[in-house]
């Protein structure tokens, strides 16, 4: 069986002392492809390089909403924002293995930046559009808001395609981003005791939308909850999403692969030299 991990973060330090032995595991785990997400534009270097060092890894360009106030104050002034969407869009532009923007999105969690947050995402939708990616949106406690910028944007410049990433919405909010045309990914949250109301989403989102994510080093699944996530357990959510839905795992597997693969088209990884 294959497994695509949507959404990982195996540039920060946590991984670096034994990345190749975490390579091997996941290569071992049947991780065909992995899509590296980013936080901040200073990264792209380094999640490059590692986009060299392992062929199966493909990445996102994009600054995630908790990183927006290094580079706008609370109001997200136009010329400050305008100056990171460049940005994005160079990088982006620069590197054929980008097959997204993000992670963008909102996270309302204790934050006092809401309009700079929105500004920014709003920006990286344009991005997405105009170079014809799918965009990976982070939202926490911020559903309602979340839909009203996607609604208002799409009325206004037409579809864009992408991903609720870690979703850890209710059945109702899941619903609102599926109408809207988005994929939904399930993370280690779906697999942990009390997530009723995200196994509940896990259940009614359509197959052809479905996709799964460690979100690694964060928010390891069962039975390796409370330590560090790496690619290799994907296959723990999948096994769960595949109980939740009473499906096999055979064919969860092979419904998320082609997936991601339609959603990012992510290309047969080739070693170099």
């Amino acid at each position: 069986m294959q497994l695509v991990d949507t959404h990982v973060h195996i540039n920060f330090d946590v991984f670096q002392p034994d990345l190749e032995e975490v390579c091997q595991r996941w290569r071992e785990a049947g991780i065909s492809h992995l899509v590296h997400s980013m936080v901040d534009p200073e990264e792209f270097g380094q999640i490059q390089a590692l986009s060299r060092q392992f062929p199966e890894l493909f990445f996102a360009v994009g600054l995630h909403p908790l990183d927006v106030h290094k580079y706008a104050d609370a109001s997200g002034t136009s010329e400050a924002i305008q100056k990171v969407q460049q940005r994005i869009q160079q990088l982006a532009h620069s590197d054929s293995k980008v097959v997204a923007i993000g992670e963008t999105g909102l996270d309302f969690y204790k934050a006092e930046n809401q309009q700079a947050q929105i500004a920014s995402f709003e920006a990286q939708l344009e991005v997405a559009q105009q170079l014809d990616l799918p965009v990976i949106i982070h939202c926490r406690d911020a559903a309602t808001t979340a839909k009203e910028v996607l609604e208002n944007f799409i009325e206004r410049r037409g579809a864009v395609r992408g991903v609720m990433h870690c979703w850890g919405g209710d059945p109702t909010e899941t619903q609102w981003f599926l109408d809207l045309g988005f994929y939904i990914s399930f993370s280690g949250i779906v697999t942990f005791k009390n997530a009723n109301s995200v196994q509940a989403s896990a259940k009614m989102v359509p197959g052809h939308r479905l996709l799964v994510e460690t979100d690694c080093p964060f928010l390891a699944p069962t039975p390796k909850r409370g330590k560090r996530n790496e690619p290799a357990l994907v296959k723990h959510v999948a096994e769960q999403v595949a109980s939740l839905r009473h499906e096999s795992v055979e064919a969860i597997c092979q419904q998320t692969v082609e997936n991601a693969h339609r959603l990012f088209a992510l290309q047969q990884p080739v070693t170099t030299g």
